[in-house]
Protein backbone atom coordinates (compact mmCIF):
# COMPACT_ATOMS: atom_id res chain seq x y z
CA UNK A 1 0.00 0.00 0.00
CA UNK A 2 2.70 2.06 0.61
CA UNK A 3 4.66 1.55 -1.95
CA UNK A 4 1.82 2.46 -4.44
CA UNK A 5 1.27 5.74 -2.67
CA UNK A 6 5.00 6.62 -2.47
CA UNK A 7 5.06 5.68 -6.39
CA UNK A 8 2.09 7.89 -7.24
CA UNK A 9 3.74 10.81 -6.00
CA UNK A 10 6.93 10.13 -7.57
CA UNK A 11 4.27 10.17 -10.75
CA UNK A 12 2.73 13.57 -9.65
CA UNK A 13 6.38 15.58 -8.87
CA UNK A 14 7.08 14.61 -12.33
CA UNK A 15 4.16 15.63 -13.55
CA UNK A 16 5.11 19.15 -12.28
CA UNK A 17 7.83 19.00 -14.39
CA UNK A 18 6.79 17.38 -17.72
CA UNK A 19 3.22 19.31 -17.68
CA UNK A 20 3.65 23.06 -18.63
CA UNK A 21 2.35 25.30 -21.34
CA UNK A 22 3.95 28.36 -22.22
CA UNK A 23 4.14 28.97 -26.10
CA UNK A 24 7.32 29.43 -27.54
CA UNK A 25 7.21 33.15 -27.78
CA UNK A 26 6.38 33.42 -23.90
CA UNK A 27 2.70 33.68 -24.18
CA UNK A 28 0.45 30.47 -22.10
CA UNK A 29 -1.50 28.48 -23.88
CA UNK A 30 -4.07 25.58 -22.70
CA UNK A 31 -4.10 22.37 -24.11
CA UNK A 32 -7.44 21.36 -26.34
CA UNK A 33 -9.73 18.86 -24.89
CA UNK A 34 -13.30 17.68 -25.86
CA UNK A 35 -16.48 18.57 -24.87
CA UNK A 36 -19.72 16.36 -24.71
CA UNK A 37 -22.63 16.77 -23.84
CA UNK A 38 -24.86 13.02 -23.33
CA UNK A 39 -28.08 13.14 -23.85
CA UNK A 40 -29.28 13.35 -20.15
CA UNK A 41 -27.29 16.49 -19.74
CA UNK A 42 -24.00 15.41 -18.14
CA UNK A 43 -21.40 17.82 -19.33
CA UNK A 44 -17.93 15.96 -19.88
CA UNK A 45 -14.61 17.43 -20.96
CA UNK A 46 -11.63 14.98 -22.09
CA UNK A 47 -7.94 16.55 -22.13
CA UNK A 48 -5.47 14.06 -22.92
CA UNK A 49 -1.76 14.48 -21.64
CA UNK A 50 0.38 11.71 -22.09
CA UNK A 51 3.58 12.62 -20.36
CA UNK A 52 3.09 10.71 -17.17
CA UNK A 53 0.89 7.78 -16.95
CA UNK A 54 -1.45 9.25 -14.23
CA UNK A 55 -5.33 10.33 -14.46
CA UNK A 56 -6.82 12.97 -13.14
CA UNK A 57 -10.95 13.60 -12.64
CA UNK A 58 -12.45 16.36 -11.56
CA UNK A 59 -15.92 17.03 -10.99
CA UNK A 60 -18.54 20.18 -9.90
CA UNK A 61 -22.03 19.30 -8.84
CA UNK A 62 -23.63 22.49 -9.51
CA UNK A 63 -25.25 22.94 -5.75
CA UNK A 64 -23.43 23.87 -3.12
CA UNK A 65 -24.29 25.23 -0.05
CA UNK A 66 -26.86 27.97 -1.12
CA UNK A 67 -28.64 24.96 -2.05
CA UNK A 68 -28.75 23.89 1.96
CA UNK A 69 -32.56 24.64 3.33
CA UNK A 70 -32.96 27.34 5.89
CA UNK A 71 -32.23 25.89 9.26
CA UNK A 72 -30.19 22.57 7.80
CA UNK A 73 -27.03 24.39 6.80
CA UNK A 74 -24.40 22.21 6.54
CA UNK A 75 -26.31 19.96 4.48
CA UNK A 76 -24.53 19.92 0.97
CA UNK A 77 -21.32 19.93 3.00
CA UNK A 78 -22.41 16.70 4.73
CA UNK A 79 -24.28 14.96 1.54
CA UNK A 80 -20.35 15.41 -0.16
CA UNK A 81 -18.31 13.90 2.33
CA UNK A 82 -20.66 11.04 2.96
CA UNK A 83 -20.62 10.18 -0.63
CA UNK A 84 -17.65 7.91 0.01
CA UNK A 85 -19.16 6.09 3.00
CA UNK A 86 -20.91 3.50 1.53
CA UNK A 87 -22.47 2.76 -1.63
CA UNK A 88 -25.39 -0.40 -2.69
CA UNK A 89 -22.02 -2.43 -3.25
CA UNK A 90 -19.21 -1.30 -1.11
CA UNK A 91 -18.88 -0.27 2.49
CA UNK A 92 -17.37 2.80 3.72
CA UNK A 93 -14.27 0.64 4.56
CA UNK A 94 -13.89 -1.40 1.21
CA UNK A 95 -14.09 1.77 -0.70
CA UNK A 96 -11.48 3.42 1.54
CA UNK A 97 -9.32 -0.06 1.24
CA UNK A 98 -9.86 -0.57 -2.68
CA UNK A 99 -8.36 3.48 -2.42
CA UNK A 100 -5.26 2.43 -0.83
CA UNK A 101 -4.94 -0.71 -2.39
CA UNK A 102 -4.54 1.10 -5.62
CA UNK A 103 -2.77 3.93 -4.41
CA UNK A 104 -5.92 5.90 -5.73
CA UNK A 105 -7.39 9.32 -4.48
CA UNK A 106 -11.10 10.84 -3.88
CA UNK A 107 -12.86 13.40 -2.23
CA UNK A 108 -15.11 15.99 -2.35
CA UNK A 109 -16.25 19.44 -0.64
CA UNK A 110 -18.27 22.27 -0.82
CA UNK A 111 -18.27 25.90 -1.45
CA UNK A 112 -20.97 28.22 -1.72
CA UNK A 113 -21.60 27.43 -5.31
CA UNK A 114 -21.46 23.94 -5.96
CA UNK A 115 -20.11 20.58 -4.56
CA UNK A 116 -17.01 19.83 -5.96
CA UNK A 117 -14.08 16.51 -6.28
CA UNK A 118 -11.38 14.94 -7.93
CA UNK A 119 -9.84 11.77 -7.96
CA UNK A 120 -6.48 10.39 -9.54
CA UNK A 121 -4.79 7.26 -10.47
CA UNK A 122 -2.23 5.25 -12.10
CA UNK A 123 -3.38 4.81 -15.63
CA UNK A 124 -3.09 1.12 -14.73
CA UNK A 125 -5.11 1.04 -11.80
CA UNK A 126 -7.68 3.27 -14.12
CA UNK A 127 -10.67 1.31 -14.30
CA UNK A 128 -10.58 -0.10 -11.09
CA UNK A 129 -10.68 3.59 -9.69
CA UNK A 130 -12.52 4.99 -12.14
CA UNK A 131 -15.47 2.08 -10.82
CA UNK A 132 -15.16 3.01 -7.53
CA UNK A 133 -16.03 7.15 -8.35
CA UNK A 134 -18.98 6.50 -10.65
CA UNK A 135 -19.89 4.17 -8.00
CA UNK A 136 -19.87 6.85 -5.15
CA UNK A 137 -21.33 9.48 -7.36
CA UNK A 138 -24.18 7.02 -8.55
CA UNK A 139 -24.78 4.58 -5.89
CA UNK A 140 -24.39 6.56 -2.37
CA UNK A 141 -26.31 4.64 0.17
CA UNK A 142 -25.42 7.52 3.03
CA UNK A 143 -25.71 4.91 6.33
CA UNK A 144 -27.18 6.28 9.61
CA UNK A 145 -24.17 5.23 11.41
CA UNK A 146 -22.08 6.97 9.01
CA UNK A 147 -24.67 10.22 9.01
CA UNK A 148 -24.76 10.24 12.74
CA UNK A 149 -21.37 9.66 13.37
CA UNK A 150 -20.11 12.69 10.71
CA UNK A 151 -22.51 15.22 12.10
CA UNK A 152 -21.14 14.53 15.66
CA UNK A 153 -17.51 15.18 14.18
CA UNK A 154 -18.71 18.42 12.18
CA UNK A 155 -20.44 19.54 15.83
CA UNK A 156 -17.68 18.74 17.88
CA UNK A 157 -15.49 20.19 14.98
CA UNK A 158 -17.34 23.95 15.34
CA UNK A 159 -16.60 23.62 19.04
CA UNK A 160 -13.05 23.07 18.54
CA UNK A 161 -12.78 25.47 16.02
CA UNK A 162 -13.80 28.62 18.19
CA UNK A 163 -11.21 27.91 20.00
CA UNK A 164 -8.93 29.19 17.20
CA UNK A 165 -10.27 32.45 16.11
CA UNK A 166 -8.55 32.43 12.52
CA UNK A 167 -9.93 29.29 11.96
CA UNK A 168 -13.72 30.70 12.01
CA UNK A 169 -13.38 34.78 11.54
CA UNK A 170 -13.79 34.35 7.76
CA UNK A 171 -17.38 32.90 8.91
CA UNK A 172 -18.38 35.45 10.78
CA UNK A 173 -17.56 37.97 8.01
CA UNK A 174 -19.30 36.08 5.83
CA UNK A 175 -22.66 35.98 7.59
CA UNK A 176 -22.55 39.78 8.90
CA UNK A 177 -21.88 40.95 5.47
CA UNK A 178 -24.25 39.00 3.71
CA UNK A 179 -26.99 39.11 6.56
CA UNK A 180 -29.74 36.70 5.08
CA UNK A 181 -28.27 36.63 1.39
CA UNK A 182 -27.25 32.23 0.64
CA UNK A 183 -23.68 33.76 0.45
CA UNK A 184 -24.08 34.47 4.56
CA UNK A 185 -24.70 30.72 5.20
CA UNK A 186 -21.99 28.67 6.84
CA UNK A 187 -20.78 26.13 3.89
CA UNK A 188 -20.00 23.73 7.18
CA UNK A 189 -23.43 24.41 9.45
CA UNK A 190 -23.55 25.51 12.95
CA UNK A 191 -23.81 23.51 15.87
CA UNK A 192 -27.62 23.70 15.50
CA UNK A 193 -27.97 23.32 11.78
CA UNK A 194 -26.27 20.47 11.91
CA UNK A 195 -28.23 18.89 14.92
CA UNK A 196 -31.32 19.11 12.76
CA UNK A 197 -30.01 16.86 9.55
CA UNK A 198 -31.21 13.39 9.14
CA UNK A 199 -30.34 10.54 6.92
CA UNK A 200 -33.45 11.37 5.16
CA UNK A 201 -32.13 14.74 4.61
CA UNK A 202 -28.99 13.58 3.17
CA UNK A 203 -30.93 11.25 1.02
CA UNK A 204 -33.75 14.00 -0.31
CA UNK A 205 -30.47 16.21 -0.91
CA UNK A 206 -28.48 13.69 -3.13
CA UNK A 207 -31.97 12.76 -5.02
CA UNK A 208 -32.62 16.37 -5.75
CA UNK A 209 -29.19 18.24 -6.79
CA UNK A 210 -26.99 15.01 -7.76
CA UNK A 211 -27.85 15.06 -11.39
CA UNK A 212 -26.62 14.85 -14.78
CA UNK A 213 -27.39 18.52 -15.74
CA UNK A 214 -26.25 19.52 -12.85
CA UNK A 215 -22.44 17.74 -13.27
CA UNK A 216 -19.09 18.51 -15.04
CA UNK A 217 -17.10 15.68 -14.93
CA UNK A 218 -13.52 16.87 -16.58
CA UNK A 219 -10.86 14.16 -17.22
CA UNK A 220 -6.92 14.99 -17.61
CA UNK A 221 -4.14 12.82 -18.24
CA UNK A 222 -2.93 9.73 -20.27
CA UNK A 223 -6.27 8.20 -22.13
CA UNK A 224 -7.62 7.86 -25.67
CA UNK A 225 -10.53 10.37 -26.08
CA UNK A 226 -12.76 7.92 -27.68
CA UNK A 227 -12.19 5.02 -25.09
CA UNK A 228 -12.88 7.69 -22.16
CA UNK A 229 -15.71 8.65 -23.43
CA UNK A 230 -17.28 5.91 -24.58
CA UNK A 231 -16.38 4.43 -20.81
CA UNK A 232 -18.28 7.66 -19.44
CA UNK A 233 -20.77 7.17 -21.80
CA UNK A 234 -21.73 3.57 -20.75
CA UNK A 235 -21.76 4.41 -17.03
CA UNK A 236 -22.96 8.07 -16.83
CA UNK A 237 -25.29 7.96 -19.93
CA UNK A 238 -28.55 5.64 -17.88
CA UNK A 239 -28.02 8.33 -15.03
CA UNK A 240 -31.73 9.40 -14.37
CA UNK A 241 -31.81 13.18 -15.62
CA UNK A 242 -34.82 13.99 -13.17
CA UNK A 243 -34.55 16.82 -10.35
CA UNK A 244 -33.25 20.26 -9.86
CA UNK A 245 -31.29 22.62 -11.84
CA UNK A 246 -29.06 24.77 -10.44
CA UNK A 247 -29.83 27.41 -8.47
CA UNK A 248 -29.12 31.64 -9.59
CA UNK A 249 -28.19 32.88 -7.16
CA UNK A 250 -28.16 37.23 -7.63
CA UNK A 251 -25.90 39.68 -6.61
CA UNK A 252 -26.30 41.01 -2.54
CA UNK A 253 -26.25 44.86 -2.14
CA UNK A 254 -22.95 46.18 -0.91
CA UNK A 255 -22.79 47.55 2.37
CA UNK A 256 -23.52 51.32 3.00
CA UNK A 257 -21.45 53.57 5.76
CA UNK A 258 -19.20 51.55 8.25
CA UNK A 259 -20.85 48.34 10.59
CA UNK A 260 -18.76 46.47 12.88
CA UNK A 261 -19.44 43.13 14.43
CA UNK A 262 -17.21 42.45 17.93
CA UNK A 263 -17.15 38.76 18.91
CA UNK A 264 -15.60 38.24 22.35
CA UNK A 265 -13.65 35.79 23.01
CA UNK A 266 -12.76 36.47 26.69
CA UNK A 267 -9.43 34.16 26.37
CA UNK A 268 -7.75 35.89 23.70
CA UNK A 269 -4.48 37.77 23.91
CA UNK A 270 -4.89 38.87 20.27
CA UNK A 271 -7.17 40.64 18.34
CA UNK A 272 -8.28 38.76 14.43
CA UNK A 273 -9.86 40.89 12.03
CA UNK A 274 -11.47 41.46 8.50
CA UNK A 275 -12.24 44.49 6.46
CA UNK A 276 -14.09 44.24 3.52
CA UNK A 277 -17.35 44.75 1.62
CA UNK A 278 -18.65 43.50 -1.29
CA UNK A 279 -16.32 42.61 -4.50
CA UNK A 280 -16.76 40.97 -7.79
CA UNK A 281 -18.07 37.72 -9.43
CA UNK A 282 -15.63 35.63 -11.23
CA UNK A 283 -17.05 36.60 -14.35
CA UNK A 284 -16.40 40.48 -13.75
CA UNK A 285 -14.47 41.37 -16.55
CA UNK A 286 -11.79 43.49 -14.37
CA UNK A 287 -10.87 40.61 -12.40
CA UNK A 288 -7.44 40.29 -14.17
CA UNK A 289 -6.57 44.01 -13.85
CA UNK A 290 -8.06 43.68 -9.95
CA UNK A 291 -5.73 40.70 -9.16
CA UNK A 292 -2.70 42.94 -10.67
CA UNK A 293 -3.46 45.94 -8.21
CA UNK A 294 -4.25 43.25 -5.48
CA UNK A 295 -0.90 41.93 -5.73
CA UNK A 296 0.71 44.61 -4.76
CA UNK A 297 -1.94 45.90 -1.94
CA UNK A 298 -2.10 42.44 -0.25
CA UNK A 299 -1.70 39.60 -2.50
CA UNK A 300 2.18 38.75 -1.84
CA UNK A 301 4.73 39.15 0.91
CA UNK A 302 6.20 42.80 -0.39
CA UNK A 303 2.67 43.96 -0.44
CA UNK A 304 1.40 47.79 1.05
CA UNK A 305 -0.10 45.64 3.76
CA UNK A 306 2.30 42.99 4.81
CA UNK A 307 5.30 45.48 4.52
CA UNK A 308 3.40 47.83 6.82
CA UNK A 309 2.06 45.59 9.24
CA UNK A 310 4.76 42.86 9.61
CA UNK A 311 7.89 43.85 7.73
CA UNK A 312 7.74 47.59 9.02
CA UNK A 313 6.15 47.11 12.27
CA UNK A 314 6.27 43.74 13.82
CA UNK A 315 2.30 44.13 14.61
CA UNK A 316 1.33 40.57 13.22
CA UNK A 317 2.96 38.05 10.90
CA UNK A 318 0.97 38.46 8.40
CA UNK A 319 -1.66 40.70 6.36
CA UNK A 320 -3.36 39.58 2.81
CA UNK A 321 -6.56 41.07 1.03
CA UNK A 322 -8.14 39.08 -1.73
CA UNK A 323 -11.12 39.25 -3.75
CA UNK A 324 -13.33 35.84 -3.53
CA UNK A 325 -15.09 35.14 -7.09
CA UNK A 326 -17.84 33.48 -7.30
CA UNK A 327 -21.07 33.23 -9.07
CA UNK A 328 -22.46 35.82 -7.60
CA UNK A 329 -20.23 38.56 -6.09
CA UNK A 330 -17.98 37.49 -3.44
CA UNK A 331 -16.60 39.53 -0.99
CA UNK A 332 -13.43 41.89 -0.24
CA UNK A 333 -11.73 41.35 2.42
CA UNK A 334 -8.36 42.40 4.14
CA UNK A 335 -7.35 40.33 6.87
CA UNK A 336 -4.84 39.88 9.71
CA UNK A 337 -4.05 40.01 13.31
CA UNK A 338 -2.07 41.56 16.60
CA UNK A 339 -1.74 41.59 20.05
CA UNK A 340 -4.75 42.95 21.77
CA UNK A 341 -3.13 46.09 22.96
CA UNK A 342 -1.73 46.93 19.53
CA UNK A 343 -5.21 46.27 18.04
CA UNK A 344 -6.01 50.22 17.32
CA UNK A 345 -2.35 50.67 16.17
CA UNK A 346 -2.92 47.56 13.54
CA UNK A 347 -6.48 48.78 12.13
CA UNK A 348 -5.44 52.39 11.94
CA UNK A 349 -2.41 51.25 9.86
CA UNK A 350 -4.58 49.10 8.19
CA UNK A 351 -6.87 51.78 6.88
CA UNK A 352 -4.08 54.53 6.17
CA UNK A 353 -2.42 51.62 3.69
CA UNK A 354 -5.86 51.68 2.04
CA UNK A 355 -6.31 55.53 1.86
CA UNK A 356 -2.62 56.06 0.80
CA UNK A 357 -3.65 53.47 -1.99
CA UNK A 358 -6.54 56.00 -2.93
CA UNK A 359 -4.27 58.72 -2.86
CA UNK A 360 -1.35 57.75 -4.18
CA UNK A 361 -1.85 55.02 -6.67
CA UNK A 362 1.02 52.65 -7.83
CA UNK A 363 4.25 53.55 -9.54
CA UNK A 364 4.99 52.33 -12.84
CA UNK A 365 7.67 50.21 -11.68
CA UNK A 366 5.22 48.56 -9.45
CA UNK A 367 2.98 47.53 -11.65
CA UNK A 368 5.42 45.89 -13.86
CA UNK A 369 6.36 43.68 -11.08
CA UNK A 370 3.10 42.71 -10.39
CA UNK A 371 2.53 41.31 -13.85
CA UNK A 372 5.70 39.91 -14.03
CA UNK A 373 5.52 38.39 -10.82
CA UNK A 374 1.26 37.19 -11.61
CA UNK A 375 2.99 35.87 -15.24
CA UNK A 376 5.73 34.11 -13.49
CA UNK A 377 3.50 31.86 -10.52
CA UNK A 378 0.44 31.67 -12.73
CA UNK A 379 1.57 28.63 -15.01
CA UNK A 380 2.42 26.27 -11.91
CA UNK A 381 -1.63 26.68 -11.39
CA UNK A 382 -1.97 24.62 -13.95
CA UNK A 383 1.15 22.13 -14.51
CA UNK A 384 -0.22 18.98 -13.27
CA UNK A 385 -3.18 16.76 -14.52
CA UNK A 386 -5.30 17.07 -11.66
CA UNK A 387 -4.99 21.16 -11.80
CA UNK A 388 -5.93 21.07 -15.74
CA UNK A 389 -8.84 18.76 -14.89
CA UNK A 390 -9.96 21.01 -12.07
CA UNK A 391 -9.53 24.51 -14.62
CA UNK A 392 -11.74 23.42 -17.28
CA UNK A 393 -14.05 22.18 -15.04
CA UNK A 394 -13.88 25.74 -13.83
CA UNK A 395 -14.14 27.33 -16.86
CA UNK A 396 -17.20 25.18 -18.10
CA UNK A 397 -19.13 26.10 -14.42
CA UNK A 398 -18.56 29.37 -14.69
CA UNK A 399 -19.61 29.70 -18.41
CA UNK A 400 -15.69 30.99 -19.74
CA UNK A 401 -13.81 29.33 -22.27
CA UNK A 402 -10.06 28.82 -22.74
CA UNK A 403 -9.72 31.99 -23.89
CA UNK A 404 -9.54 33.04 -20.20
CA UNK A 405 -6.25 31.56 -19.63
CA UNK A 406 -5.07 31.68 -23.61
CA UNK A 407 -5.56 35.84 -23.49
CA UNK A 408 -4.47 35.87 -19.27
CA UNK A 409 -0.98 37.23 -20.47
CA UNK A 410 -1.96 39.87 -23.19
CA UNK A 411 -4.52 40.87 -20.98
CA UNK A 412 -1.68 41.53 -18.84
CA UNK A 413 0.50 43.54 -20.47
CA UNK A 414 -2.29 45.37 -21.68
CA UNK A 415 -3.33 47.01 -18.62
CA UNK A 416 -2.16 50.79 -18.11
CA UNK A 417 -1.41 53.20 -14.89
CA UNK A 418 -5.07 54.28 -15.69
CA UNK A 419 -6.43 51.13 -15.59
CA UNK A 420 -5.13 50.77 -12.28
CA UNK A 421 -6.21 54.05 -11.25
CA UNK A 422 -9.69 53.26 -12.31
CA UNK A 423 -9.48 49.80 -10.40
CA UNK A 424 -8.47 51.25 -7.17
CA UNK A 425 -11.07 53.76 -7.41
CA UNK A 426 -14.01 51.08 -8.21
CA UNK A 427 -13.43 48.12 -6.68
CA UNK A 428 -11.68 49.23 -3.45
CA UNK A 429 -14.06 50.46 -0.66
CA UNK A 430 -12.94 53.85 1.42
CA UNK A 431 -16.09 54.76 3.31
CA UNK A 432 -17.84 51.69 2.95
CA UNK A 433 -16.98 49.01 4.77
CA UNK A 434 -17.41 46.05 7.15
CA UNK A 435 -15.38 45.06 10.10
CA UNK A 436 -15.51 42.04 12.21
CA UNK A 437 -13.09 41.69 15.55
CA UNK A 438 -12.68 38.61 17.16
CA UNK A 439 -11.12 38.85 20.94
CA UNK A 440 -11.50 39.92 24.01
CA UNK A 441 -14.09 42.83 24.65
CA UNK A 442 -13.12 43.99 27.71
CA UNK A 443 -9.72 45.62 26.15
CA UNK A 444 -10.71 46.40 22.93
CA UNK A 445 -14.04 47.44 22.74
CA UNK A 446 -12.96 51.19 22.95
CA UNK A 447 -11.49 50.23 20.11
CA UNK A 448 -14.04 49.01 18.28
CA UNK A 449 -16.17 51.93 19.05
CA UNK A 450 -13.47 54.03 17.18
CA UNK A 451 -14.42 53.13 13.75
CA UNK A 452 -18.10 52.12 14.35
CA UNK A 453 -19.62 53.96 17.51
CA UNK A 454 -23.27 51.57 17.22
CA UNK A 455 -21.69 48.37 16.59
CA UNK A 456 -22.75 44.61 17.36
CA UNK A 457 -21.54 42.16 19.63
CA UNK A 458 -22.13 38.75 20.21
CA UNK A 459 -20.24 36.15 22.27
CA UNK A 460 -18.05 32.98 20.20
CA UNK A 461 -19.67 30.94 23.01
CA UNK A 462 -22.86 31.35 21.30
CA UNK A 463 -24.36 28.86 19.07
CA UNK A 464 -23.68 29.63 15.27
CA UNK A 465 -22.40 32.81 13.90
Amino acid sequence: MKRLSACIWCLMLIATTAVAYPTANGDLKLPTYKKVKLPNGMTLLLMEQHEVPVISFNFIVKAGSTADPAGKEGLASVTAELLRKGTKTRTADQVSSELDFIGGELAANVNYDATTGSAEFIKKDMKTGFDILADTLLNPTFPQAEVTKLIKQRVDGIKAAKDRAQGVIGIYFAGYLYGNHLYGRPTQGSEKSLAAITQGDVAKFYQSWYTPANTILAVAGDFNSSEMEKMLTDKFGAWNAKGNTALKVTDAPAVQGKKLLLVDKPDATQTFYMIGNLGIARTNADRVYINVVNTLFGGRFTSMLNSELRIQTGLTYGARSNFEERKAKGAFIISTYTRNEKTEEAIDRTLNILKRLHEKGITEEELKSAKTYIKGLFPTSIETTDQLAAAIAQLEFFGLTEADINGLYAKIDAMTMQDAQRIIKEYYPLDNLVFVLIGKASEIEKVAQKYAPKFDKKSINQSGF
